[in-house]
Formats: C-alpha cells, sequence, structure tokens
C-alpha cells in the first residue's frame, strides 16, 4: 500500500466532499525511540491521523495544533501540522494507563485547536471532553464552531493510524441532510484493517461503488520536528548568562533534548561564548 498519502475527494451528486488519510512511516517515526504505552500510541495515532484531516479542509498557510488536555492518567497529547502535511506529536502520561475511554484517559479536560496562519489572526477553539473519542471530540467542535454537519473516522493500532472525513459543503441547503445521511452511513462500514490494508481507491470503491466519486491527486505525509541545533542554541539565550555558565562548571556542558523526535544536542563554553559574541551559525539542518 502507497503509505503516508492524503486523498481529497467530492460527490458528483452531493454537496459533501471527503478525505482519506493512511499513514505508517511517519507514525512510526512520531513513536520511534520513545517507550509509549499501547493506549498512548494508539492515541497519539488518532491524533495524528485527525490534524492530518483538518489541515486538508481548512485550506490556509500556516500551522495548526490539535491538544488533548487533561488531569489524567495522560494529561496531554499534542499534534502539530502546516498547510505541507508535516506533522510532529508529543504526549505525556504517568504509570501504563489501562484505561480505554478517552475520558478516563484523559480526565477532566479539553481538546484545544489552534490555527495560526502565516497570514491574518491566530484563531483557537475550545471544546470539553464531552465525547468517549477523539473523532466524537472533533465532530463536537465543528457543531459548535463550523455550523457545519461533520463525521470523522479514526483508527490507530501503534503500527498504521488512518482516518476518513465527511463535511457538508459550506453554503449547501439542508435537503443536502439526506444524502449526508446516506453517505455517513455507508462510511460506517469502513473497517480499522480495510483503512489499513487497502489502496485509498480500494477503499473508496467499496464504500461508494454505487456514488460518483470525484477522486484528486494524493497528498504526501510527512513527519517533520523542526528542531535544529542551532535552535536550540538559541533558546539558551534567553537565559541568563551567570546561570549556564555554572551549568557548564558543573556538567561541563548543556544538553537539550527534543521531545518530539528524540534528538539530543550538546553545547559547551565555546558554543555559548560564539552565542553572546555573535559569531554561532546562523544555519543548520531540521530534522
Amino acid at each position: 500500500m502507497s503509505q503516508d498519502k492524503l486523498h481529497r475527494y467530492l460527490f458528483e451528486q452531493a454537496d459533501v466532499r471527503g478525505e482519506i488519510v493512511q499513514l505508517q512511516d511517519s507514525y512510526q517515526q512520531m513513536l520511534a525511540g520513545k517507550p509509549y504505552p499501547k493506549q498512548v500510541a494508539t492515541l497519539m495515532g488518532e491524533m495524528l491521523a485527525a490534524t492530518s484531516l483538518l489541515t486538508a479542509i481548512l485550506k490556509f498557510e500556516g500551522e495548526i495544533a490539535v491538544q488533548l488536555q487533561g488531569n489524567g492518567p495522560v494529561s496531554l497529547v499534542a499534534v502539530n501540522g502546516n498547510h505541507n502535511q508535516q506533522l510532529r506529536a508529543i504526549a505525556r502520561w504517568e504509570g501504563e494507563p489501562e484505561h480505554q475511554d478517552l475520558r478516563e484517559l484523559i480526565g477532566t479536560g479539553q481538546l484545544v485547536i489552534t490555527i495560526t496562519p502565516t497570514e491574518g489572526e491566530r484563531y483557537q477553539g475550545i471544546v470539553g471532553l464531552s465525547e468517549d473519542s477523539v473523532a466524537g471530540c472533533l465532530e463536537q467542535y465543528f457543531d459548535q464552531s463550523e455550523q457545519l454537519k461533520t463525521r470523522l473516522w479514526l483508527h490507530a493500532d501503534g503500527i498504521n493510524a488512518a482516518g476518513m472525513l465527511l463535511q457538508v459543503l459550506p453554503q449547501s441547503d439542508k435537503e443536502q441532510d439526506v444524502e449526508f445521511e446516506h453517505l455517513e452511513s455507508l462510511t460506517d462500514t469502513v473497517k480499522a484493517d480495510e483503512l489499513f490494508g487497502l489502496e485509498a481507491e480500494q477503499v473508496l470503491h467499496r464504500l461508494y461503488h454505487q456514488e460518483e466519486v470525484r477522486l484528486f491527486d494524493a497528498t504526501d505525509v510527512s513527519f517533520k520536528c523542526g528542531c535544529s541545533k542551532q535552535r536550540s542554541l538559541n533558546a539558551l539565550a534567553s537565559l541568563h548568562k551567570d546561570e549556564l555558565l555554572e551549568i557548564v562548571e558543573e556538567r561541563g556542558q548543556i544538553d537539550i533534548h527534543c521531545d518530539y523526535c528524540g534528538e539530543n544536542y550538546r553545547f559547551d563554553r565555546i558554543d555559548l561564548e560564539a552565542l553572546w559574541s555573535g559569531n554561532a551559525p546562523q544555519s543548520d539542518q531540521q530534522h
């Protein structure tokens, strides 16, 4: 199967759009080298697929952050993406979470969606965790903020992550509700194994073989952290010089760990002196 692709499609006889995303490589890179419990890895996969789907329908240039925050065993799951379908994710948890229900994992909390366009104003939407799944909470978000009938199907198993989205097009008439419900019932039959193991075209044919579907070219989805040694060094510039020197004297170096990709950066006194003198290198390869 062609991995890490997002497909957009339209129904010719209904004012409804759809998306399907299938991820493996980017999902595995996100999990690599980190001891995520199964429930956390599954939740992160669902969030990864959801963020890709959301980024595709927003049609903007910029960044999006989708976060689950709460006081439960899993206190944070955050996925950042951009209009180029470059994603990264992080989670924080305690112990070995055993619950499957979203609200038991996150506890009392909220879903926060932050959209930061390259041009224009930053927007943030917040919904409480009144549903027992990521998909349900996102559907509630669209109902409250966009007033567009939207359904999502999200699956992840620690190896594969995938999702589908249906949404009524803006400015469509209410007669489209019947068509949407029909397409919704067809999509409800999709199985995780189909999303994980079949090409997108095969999935759509199985679901909608009696419908007229226009499928657009696929978009590549990738994992990209965005961290670099130079960015990490620049972050140290915000700390007091004496404090940094004290750490270097005690430990011989300063270590910065990136929780997104697992990269470690080390800086000694020579690096810091170059930073303060303005002679530090100004370009660096990102991860």
